[in-house]
């Protein structure tokens, strides 16, 4: 069953490589979607994929790469189809 979510990464997630582990952590596990930073420290995440591959992506971005701090992992609900046909960083 395909699944969507936005995600909200707070702690030193920015200027670590955390969009880059994410973008690597995505596409290895078959997702779609997004990552973006935001103006407040802060990296979002849309996704979309397959309910295992979205809990096992979950687990690896609330551990985050070497050199971050995951503080907080906000979790919403979003649709489960991914408006772009592979998973991509956004500027």
């Amino acid at each position: 069953m395909r699944v969507g979510k936005r995600f909200v990464v707070a702690g030193r997630v920015q200027g670590v490589g955390f969009r880059y582990f994410t973008l690597d952590t995505a596409r290895r596990e078959g997702l779609h979607g997004t990552v973006q930073n935001l103006e407040d420290g802060r990296v979002e995440i849309l996704a979309s994929g397959e309910a295992e591959a979205m809990t096992r992506f979950e687990m690896a971005i609330r551990r985050g790469p070497t050199g971050a701090r995951v503080d907080d992992v906000l979790v919403e609900p979003g649709p489960p189809g991914a408006a772009t046909p592979q998973f991509r960083i956004l500027p």
